[in-house]
This record gives C-alpha cells, sequence and structure tokens, in this order.
C-alpha cells in the first residue's frame, strides 16, 4: 500500500480516530476519558476510584500504568495507521488519592515509517507524579477508510 500524506490523514478521519479511542472498551471501564488528540499527540483524564486504590490507599500503579498506556496509544495511532506497543519504562514519582483526577499527556519525539518514540507525563493536578517513555511499532495498514483518500487521490490528477 502506498505512504499518504499523514498529517492530512490526521485531518480528514480525525472524527473517525477519535471515535476508536474514545470508544476503547478498557478505557471505557476504567472511566478514562480522552480529551485532546493532535498529530501524535493525545491527552486523557480519570477519577480515581476506591476499587484503583492499593493496600497503602494511594492509586494502583497498575492504574497510572493504564492511563498512560491508554494516551501512548491514542498517540501513536492518531494518523490512522495502526500502531501497537513495542517497549515501555514507566517511573512513578508521587501518589494520587480516591477522589483526585489525574491527567495524562503523550507527546511524539521522533517517528519514522516503522517505529516512533513517545513521552508520557502523568499529572495530580499540576503535580507530576509518573511518567513513561514508550516505543511502538508502526503496521503497514491503516484501520480508517483509504479507499476515499485514494478515490481523491485519482481524481485530483
Amino acid at each position: 500500500m502506498k505512504n499518504f500524506d499523514e498529517k492530512r490523514m490526521h485531518k480528514v478521519f480525525y472524527k473517525e480516530i477519535f471515535s476508536v479511542f474514545e470508544n476503547e472498551p478498557y478505557a471505557n471501564h476504567l472511566g478514562i476519558q480522552l480529551e485532546e488528540m493532535g498529530e501524535g499527540t493525545a491527552s486523557a483524564s480519570m477519577a480515581i476510584r476506591e476499587f484503583m486504590l492499593n493496600s497503602h490507599d494511594t492509586v494502583h500503579g497498575a492504574v497510572l500504568y493504564a492511563l498512560a498506556d491508554y494516551v501512548f496509544a491514542a498517540a501513536s495511532n492518531s494518523y490512522g495507521k495502526t500502531a501497537v506497543g513495542l517497549t515501555t519504562t514507566m517511573n512513578f514519582m508521587a501518589p494520587a488519592k480516591e477522589g483526585d483526577r489525574i491527567r495524562a499527556k503523550a507527546v511524539e519525539e521522533k517517528r519514522n515509517q516503522r517505529i516512533a518514540w513517545y513521552k508520557i507525563q502523568v499529572f495530580n493536578g499540576e503535580e507530576l507524579i509518573a511518567t513513561m517513555e514508550a516505543a511502538g511499532y508502526r503496521k503497514s495498514q491503516y484501520f480508517v477508510p483509504m479507499e476515499e483518500l485514494e478515490g481523491e487521490d485519482k481524481k485530483s490528477k
């Protein structure tokens, strides 16, 4: 399949791409809300509930990881091209408690045809509570209706 202008892909299929991640089943189960999605970026938030706490009454690390991983997935798939995680490194710096609303933001650092690298930050209010570095593998296929762009390209020639 030919390569398409990824910035154009993001703009043309923004609603479809956003909807895929807004309706992600596990994120919905946790109450994660996708707030923004740009070209290679994403942010989301969630409220910490009682079942998300560890034995010390602070948010479980797996919950912080789930939020960070979610924005990583949204950012790395923001061009409509299927991307999957290769590796992540998570750092936990401070706790959050029940009732807190935490927010994560992913930013693309670099990408090429097959690999992309991201930095993710998780905040509780203004306090940075966790970071993640992540790399994703960019597959050949797109998950948006490419035939629409292929048809437009043929018409414009």
